[in-house]
């Protein structure tokens, strides 16, 4: 099983979980910042393939490092080889244009209440027809050996689970139609070139720079920028005591990174406030101050 070091830690945890039921490796592939050219980081994720590589496993945005991979190029190769591709795509609808079947992975999953605005539960899995026969039910209930089964047996299995609440899922194309109506695209276009600016002042800040060319394909509405060293955790509760300023602030690869993400809520006055709460922090984050 093979995946980058760049994955959220929830399912680094579930991969190791599974293989070590099923005797598999799971193996994390180094993906060196700054991101110089999606051929490299193409290169150094298929460099850990091998003739025993039965599963790729990728972000399409990663958590944290807020990259956007190509995972386009690396699912044809995956199929060409009949590698089994399954993407983390939470970060990815409504915040980057999403079209799974030109993607082609064997299964995708996604989040809709993180940048399309729906409520927290609402998800979804979409799995090729080719693969859709190997997926087992979490919970066993009705459409396990359906008394009246669908055309489809995926929906059988996944869609009735007792007395869950599916009201979050009802929710979406409610969520997908209020995108429509305001235009979306022109929201995400507004909210990138508000991080894009941030960009610059939070260089100009730290003197480090960013870990991704400034091009659309490399970050959309969030990104994360390396901080000097200090105590990640002191700051960010620094950030929300003393400056309302809600904002992650994660160690990878023994590096402070601050992950910041502009929604259509978002205004340059709130980016001007993170970064004046980060130039009187940051100092004393250092000094240990906080």
């Amino acid at each position: 099983m093979l995946a980058t070091d760049h994955e959220y830690g929830a399912l680094d945890r579930t991969w190791r979980f599974i293989c070590a039921k099923r005797g598999a490796d799971y193996k994390r592939m180094h993906v060196s910042l700054p991101i110089m050219s999606r051929e490299r980081v193409i290169d150094e994720i298929w460099s850990g393939v091998t003739p025993q590589t039965r599963v790729l496993f990728l972000s399409h945005i990663t958590s944290p490092t807020a990259i956007i991979l190509p995972i386009e190029e690396l699912i044809a190769r995956a199929r060409e080889r009949g590698i089994i591709t399954v993407i983390d795509g939470a970060h990815a609808p409504g915040q980057i244009d999403l079209s799974l079947n030109r993607l082609g992975a064997d299964f995708y999953v996604g989040n809709c209440h993180k940048w399309m605005m729906a409520p927290k539960g609402s998800g979804f899995l979409h799995a090729r027809r080719e693969g859709q026969q190997v997926i087992e039910p979490l919970v066993v209930s009705w459409g396990y050996e359906s008394e009246k089964p669908g055309p489809s047996r995926l929906i059988d299995y996944t869609e009735w689970q007792g007395t869950r609440d599916i009201s979050a899922f009802l929710a979406v194309p409610a969520a997908m139609e209020f995108m429509r109506d305001h235009g979306w695209d022109k929201v995400q276009e507004r909210s990138h070139e508000l991080l894009r600016r941030f960009r610059q002042q939070i260089t100009d800040l730290t003197g480090l720079a960013p870990i991704t060319p400034d091009r659309k394909d490399s970050y959309a509405q969030m990104a994360a920028f390396p901080l000097p060293p200090c105590d990640g955790e002191s700051l960010q509760r620094a950030m929300y005591e003393e400056y309302h300023t809600e904002v992650p602030i994660t160690l990878w690869d023994n590096q402070s990174f601050i992950r910041v993400s502009v929604q259509a809520y978002n205004d340059q006055d709130d980016l001007d406030a993170l970064i004046a709460g980060l130039e009187e922090l940051l100092p004393k984050c250092k000094r240990g101050s906080h």
